[in-house]
């Protein structure tokens, strides 16, 4: 097996031998990317595992419509599962065309705009109930406390599941995500907890359904047929999986953001009919996810000699920082009007739940900023990122 450590050579060449769990690209990637839009647009790395990296916003775009020669079979930036390891089962994320279709048709009426609307009175009343619990402390850690409480209660409450188990999804994603990164028999782990609870709740819904969403499920079809247990439990754990970390991580980006500049903190406060613009421009400056697409055969696209097998790294917060296609693309410009960011994906692959996603962090950051609208960070050197297959803050300590 790979050796996935932290205990390799430092990059020497970024457009040849990348790492994207490089401490310092961790940290800031940015310079990382505009370099290499320079030199090439599309680097290379042998670096535990052959692999390739977009930056350019069309390159994404372009790798991300070629679903024939590029798979989502395995979205997973840096794979190296246990020889016996379960192929990923996360439908629709996980599946090509033609499956992708009734997948993803199986999911979408949860994450309309109406079932969203249905879910922001709980979400509300939770990030009510969190700063209540710490805002008259004058710090806190608002990674730990705030932004990483949010997702896993209000996807728990969708599923109809215990939302006291959250401390456990937490858990779990993180070893799946972002632990499991340099850990794979850590990530082997934590998807067998997932698929065990989730293989638990779906015989109780079997043997008792209810009204919510995994109950829903089950009425479904796919090409005709019944929906099997296997994909049920699959979708609910790409509900967990996709839903938990990539929008704790927004809303943590988005609060160290405010923490760090003053300006955009206080005009959202002043003017907060701001705040759905200046969600979508946080989405696209601090975009969390980075996917991944497996080559399904030799061949050279954009002049590249892609080789069956091959992981292309689905670079979205790097085509979100293209100066062609957003002026003044390292500035947040909280009221920017033209914002065709890609931070939720593009393609057939694009997030079902982006609803979702955009009303947990529009709404944790207005009940944040009404709670405590002045604040800044605490040590700003002691900020934790994650990287990998998710960036965000998983230390962000805070004064008030």
């Amino acid at each position: 097996m790979t050796d996935f450590g932290s205990e390799i050579s430092p990059v020497q060449d970024w457009a040849t031998d990348y790492d994207i769990l490089d401490p310092a690209y961790i940290k800031d990637p940015v310079p990382v990317w505009t370099s290499l839009r320079e030199q090439c647009p599309i680097a290379r790395t042998e670096r535990r595992q052959a692999s390739w990296l977009p930056v350019d916003y069309d390159d994404v775009r372009d790798f991300a419509a070629d679903t024939d020669l590029f798979s989502s079979a395995n979205p997973i930036v840096i794979s190296n599962p246990s020889p016996d390891a379960p192929p990923p089962n996360a439908p629709p994320i996980t599946s090509d065309p033609p499956e992708h279709f009734e997948a993803r048709r199986l999911i979408l009426p949860a994450f309309s705009p109406k079932a969203t609307a249905a879910h922001e009175p709980y979400t509300r009343d939770l990030c009510r109930r969190l700063l209540d619990g710490f805002r008259g402390h004058g710090k806190v850690d608002a990674a730990a406390d705030y932004a990483q409480q949010i997702p896993p209660r209000v996807i728990a409450h969708l599923l109809g599941v215990n939302e006291e188990r959250s401390a456990d999804f937490t858990h779990w994603v993180r070893c799946a995500l972002e632990l499991g990164m340099s850990d794979p028999p850590l990530r082997d782990w934590a998807r067998e907890q997932i698929f065990g609870f989730f293989s638990e709740e779906v015989a109780a819904r079997r043997a008792q359904p209810g009204s919510d969403f995994i109950s829903e499920m089950m009425t479904a079809e796919i090409d005709g047929a019944p929906i099997t247990d296997h994909q049920l439990v699959g979708t609910c754990n790409l509900l967990l999986v996709a839903g938990i970390d990539t929008t704790w991580s927004s809303i943590g980006s988005a609060i160290w953001h405010l923490a760090t500049h003053s300006h955009d903190r206080r005009r959202l406060v002043e003017e907060p009919d701001l705040m759905s613009v200046a969600v979508e421009e946080l989405l696209r400056a601090y975009s969390p996810v980075t996917m991944a697409r497996v080559v399904t055969r030799d061949e050279d696209f954009k002049g590249c000699p892609m080789k069956a097998g091959d992981t292309i790294i689905m670079n979205f917060p790097a085509a979100n920082r293209d100066p062609k296609v957003f002026p003044q693309p390292d500035e947040v410009i909280i009221d920017r009007a033209e914002n065709r960011h890609v931070a939720f994906g593009v393609g057939i692959h694009r997030c079902a739940g982006s609803n979702l996603a955009r009303m947990e962090m529009k709404v944790a950051i207005e009940e944040w900023l009404k709670a405590i609208p002045e604040f800044g960070l605490d040590e700003p050197e002691e900020v934790i990122w994650a990287g990998g297959q998710v960036r965000g803050p998983r230390q962000l300590k805070v004064t008030f």
